[in-house]
């Protein structure tokens, strides 16, 4: 027999409290567009300064740890005021020239791949909660153990008592909510610069990700560059899609 109408809506309902939601998801996904089209703007990186300094420390944090895990030793993180940042390694790595594919990549693939993670916790809302407990605390650690500008050890413990003070005080559903959100501003880190992504220089700093795995694999930076972009979105709506239907 098929559900009455009774049963239907209150099936909805409470895949809508479990879940994403389809109005959460639009609203997710339109956040995830808006702060992609802020970041390219004048003065957008402003407008989104915590996010884009979040943004900065995920993709540094990737790299560094992308390194630790491969058996170098992740030295020292930096992030500036102006939302740039550098993370710095040293030692040999396992898989050697592929060692250094892995770690220039997991720094625009890394945070998508933990705002995945992040995202898919919200159906749960104590997954939600030691989430957000996890994230505020990892932020503290790195402050202590990576981070070596002056900037950094400011603004990184900051960010990371405002995300436990979330973990703490908020409600349920604003800690599902904050996850969510914290969740599509990983994934779209990506697109922070995303003329970074299809350039070969780095300015003072070098060579840019793509073209560190060109060196490597051949194809031409603009090519790894489109690969890791429409990777990043694909991740973004799986996981969205995912925690909506849940």
């Amino acid at each position: 027999m098929p559900p009455r109408a009774a049963d239907s809506a209150a099936l909805d309902e409470q895949r809508t409290d479990s879940g994403v939601g389809r109005a959460g998801l639009l609203g997710l996904f339109a956040a995830a567009v808006l702060t992609v089209a802020l970041w390219q703007l004048p003065g957008g990186n402003y407008i989104l300064y915590p996010f884009t300094i979040l943004a900065t420390w995920f993709h540094e944090m990737a790299h560094g740890l992308m390194a630790l895990f491969l058996g170098g030793s992740f030295t020292k993180l930096l992030v500036f005021s102006n939302g740039s940042g550098a993370a710095y390694y040293s030692g040999p790595l396992l898989l050697g020239s592929m060692g250094q594919v892995l770690v220039a990549a997991a720094g625009p693939m890394g945070p998508p791949v933990a705002g995945a993670v992040l995202i898919l916790t919200s159906r749960s809302p104590k997954a939600a909660a030691l989430s957000l407990k996890l994230l505020g605390g990892f932020l503290l650690i790195s402050a202590v153990v990576w981070v070596r500008s002056l900037f950094g050890l400011v603004a990184i413990p900051l960010l990371g008592v405002a995300v436990l003070g979330v973990a703490l005080k908020g409600s349920e559903r604003f800690q599902r909510g904050a996850i969510q959100f914290l969740g599509v501003q990983a994934c779209v880190s990506t697109y922070r610069q995303i003329d970074y992504l299809f350039s070969y220089s780095a300015g003072p700093l070098g060579i840019s990700d793509t073209a560190q795995i060109q060196q490597v694999l051949l194809l031409p930076y603009w090519c790894w560059g489109g690969l890791i972009a429409v990777s990043s979105l694909l991740i973004l709506v799986l996981s969205l899609w995912t925690a909506c239907r849940s």
